[in-house]
């Protein structure tokens, strides 16, 4: 599949500008044998940033390209529980300063969901969290953590309601500026165009907590193209 998820953060930065961030993140499974897949996940941030200092102006270009890979079971376990563990790499790709941090990065990452054939709720969690790898390039360490749980409600006709908020922490800085976790949902549907299954998604989210010049809400338009076997 390829998700390619837009967000519009409102009020964001020291100026309360609007930041928008298209992640395009094509999913691809492989075989290794009858028992195990490996299932890479690639996450390309294009990112329009607003000015930081009146008449810097805005900036668009390519953010920092996360790479994950999941070793997983090709079939679902008992209860329809799905699951994958393995590592994200963050490269430093940012096509500007103000857009990443050019300092390689790495750690664990893994994804739980429940799936049951008859049962119209899917929920499970993602995570990872990544260090970086050297400190003396543009930008400094980082030590990121995300956590994005998921929950579904899908009725008969490919229409859903869901909520998947991106919770993260910056564990390098202060208490106080630490934590963004957002509140909210959206509805979704399925679709198709031919034979091609789309999933098309809007959603809104409050951030109860932020970091003082981090948005405060924030809308998601998500378009997914979907390649089943």
């Amino acid at each position: 599949s390829v998700p390619c998820q837009n967000d519009t953060n409102f009020n964001f930065g020291p100026l309360s500008g609007t930041q928008n961030i298209l992640n395009i993140q094509p999913v691809i499974p492989i075989e290794v044998n009858k028992d195990w897949n490996v299932i890479t996940r690639t996450i390309l941030p294009l990112i329009w940033q607003p000015e930081f200092v009146p008449g810097q102006g805005s900036t668009f270009g390519l953010g920092d390209i996360q790479f994950s890979a999941f070793l997983s079971p090709p079939s679902p376990g008992p209860g329809g529980l799905i699951w994958g563990v393995g590592a994200v790499a963050q490269l430093p790709t940012n096509t500007d300063d103000v857009l990443g941090n050019k300092n390689w990065g790495l750690g664990p990452t893994a994804v739980v969901l429940k799936l049951e054939k008859g049962n119209p709720w899917v929920y499970g969690a993602l995570f990872n969290n990544v260090w970086s790898l050297t400190s003396s390039k543009q930008g400094g360490s980082y030590n990121n953590f995300l956590l994005q749980p998921f929950l579904n409600y899908n009725f008969p006709d490919g229409l859903y309601l869901t909520s998947s908020p991106v919770i993260t922490a910056n564990w390098n800085a202060d208490s106080s500026e630490r934590w963004t976790v957002p509140l909210g949902g959206g509805v979704g549907k399925i679709f198709h165009l031919g034979k091609l299954p789309v999933n098309t998604q809007l959603g809104a989210y409050y951030n109860v907590v932020h970091p003082d010049d981090g948005a405060n809400w924030s809308v998601r338009l998500q378009v997914q193209f979907m390649f089943p076997k």
